[in-house]
């Protein structure tokens, strides 16, 4: 039977050197001349003279030599050609072909492009970008990664305790001749965009999943900036906006009752930008139904996966190891593909199923399912918050950040909510005089206490 590694052919045709290139390119391979396709030999008319001139053919088209060997089972011939995995690129009178399933396909733009970094060694996002500079990000973000990072404990203060140019060099987003790579660029500039289109994330409120009825988005908002600060953003936004009908009240108490928990909601957020595929210009889009939540990323498995290895225990393979290093050194994410597996968790702990994907060989999309009146085993409970206190938005959504992390600064959340300081520090202070969040320590060291949560 046919198989990535070896594939029947009853006669020679030319066209066939296109499939020992692609075995050259993938794993290496088996091309057997003279046998049907459940690998019965059927024999061959000229077979000597193949043998003859198919190792000149295969080093004039591929470059490459091949082992071809005659061979005879039950009385009839057949040639075998083996090819062995080359640590180039070969190509096949000009073009390039690769091994998929039991299928050779031509490889051409992006996935082209991809193809000829990997054998390189290199990946998409260590691509050096010219003209871009240490002096052009953002510092806030940067800051942010700084104080996500010593939060998190996987890194110290002595280890960040460099100058942002050795930090960017210590994550390999930085050359010693002071040129930055994609990765640094999406992770820290103010405009990642000018660069790679698509580096951001769409998220609408959707009634119907009829195509192309624009009328049926309730309303959408847009994450842009550097991608180090777009999970943060997200997760406010969506659980202040997109899942508000999902709170209700219990007498004085003010119960929330998620479609998503968060921190499974985080994780798969930041998994699609981890593994998004960034020659697509296509942004990130995070579809919101009645039923269902989507995450619906542009992005191929690895060479010979399928969904049940994604979903199955697998190691960590990002499409995109640097920003992926990033992110795991802030803290955001696990190492050693945990990714869904964390997700899955979370989801049982608040009594939901897991996580479902589609994938089409070229989107992968995370699926969270809502059954009808659904109810959370793990629903928040804020009793400091009743009918008699009433909260602005604003108020609201900084008192939520508060409760994720009583670290955060104003200049922090300014970032998070896209809100200039004054409004972020009136909030604060309203917070304070309701009776709700109170401050312990300075403001350099110091956290924010939630009365009562």
């Amino acid at each position: 039977m046919e198989s990535p590694t070896i594939e029947y052919k009853r006669q020679w045709d030319d066209e066939f050197l296109k499939a020992l290139c692609a075995f050259a390119n993938t794993k290496g391979g088996t091309l057997e001349i003279g046998k049907d396709d459940k690998g019965k030999v059927v024999g061959l008319s000229n077979p000597k003279k193949l043998l003859e001139d198919l190792p000149n053919k295969i080093r004039q088209a591929l470059g490459i030599v091949a082992d071809v060997e005659l061979r005879e089972e039950d009385g009839l011939s057949y040639i075998r050609i083996s090819v062995n995995a080359y640590g180039q690129a070969i190509s096949c009178r000009g073009k390039y072909y690769y091994r998929s399933g039991s299928t050779t396909q031509e490889l051409s733009g992006a996935t082209l492009d991809d193809f000829l970094l990997r054998v390189q060694g290199k990946t998409w996002d260590s691509f050096l970008l010219p003209n871009v500079t240490v002096d052009d990000l953002h510092i806030d973000a940067i800051k942010l990664f700084r104080k996500k990072a010593l939060s998190s404990t996987r890194l110290t203060e002595d280890d960040l305790a460099i100058s942002d140019k050795t930090l960017l060099e210590s994550l390999g987003l930085l050359q010693k001749n002071g040129a930055l790579n994609r990765a640094a660029v999406l992770l820290f500039h103010e405009n990642p965009e000018y660069w790679v289109l698509g580096s951001y994330v769409k998220i609408a409120y959707i009634t119907s999943e009829r195509q192309n009825v624009t009328d049926d988005i309730r309303y959408h908002d847009e994450f842009r900036g550097p991608l180090i600060t777009l999970p943060d953003k997200i997760m406010d936004v969506t659980y202040s906006k997109y899942f508000t009908q999902k709170i209700t009240y219990e007498g004085i108490q003010r119960v929330e009752i998620f479609p998503v928990p968060r921190s499974a909601f985080r994780e798969a957020v930041i998994n699609a930008i981890i593994h998004k595929d960034y020659y697509s210009n296509n942004p990130i889009q995070i579809r919101i139904y009645d039923d269902k939540v989507e995450i619906d990323n542009e992005g191929r498995l690895p060479d010979d996966w399928t969904i049940n290895d994604l979903k199955g225990q697998h190691k960590s393979k990002p499409r995109n190891p640097l920003l992926a290093n990033a992110f795991f050194r802030s803290g955001m994410i696990e190492a050693w593909g945990r990714g869904i597996e964390r997700i899955n968790l979370a989801l049982r702990a608040d009594g939901k199923s897991d996580v479902d994907y589609r994938y089409n060989g070229s989107d992968i999309v995370a699926v969270f399912r809502i059954s009808p009146n659904e109810t959370s085993k793990n629903a928040t409970v804020n009793a400091t918050v009743n009918a008699t206190v009433k909260l602005s938005k604003t108020q609201n959504v900084v008192l939520e950040m508060l409760k994720e992390d009583k670290t955060l600064t104003s200049e922090a959340m300014c970032i998070r909510l896209g809100k200039d300081i004054g409004t972020i520090k009136r909030a604060i202070k309203a917070l304070k005089e309701k009776g709700l969040i109170k401050r312990i320590g300075s403001d350099k060291d110091g956290y924010w206490e939630i009365i009562n949560d």
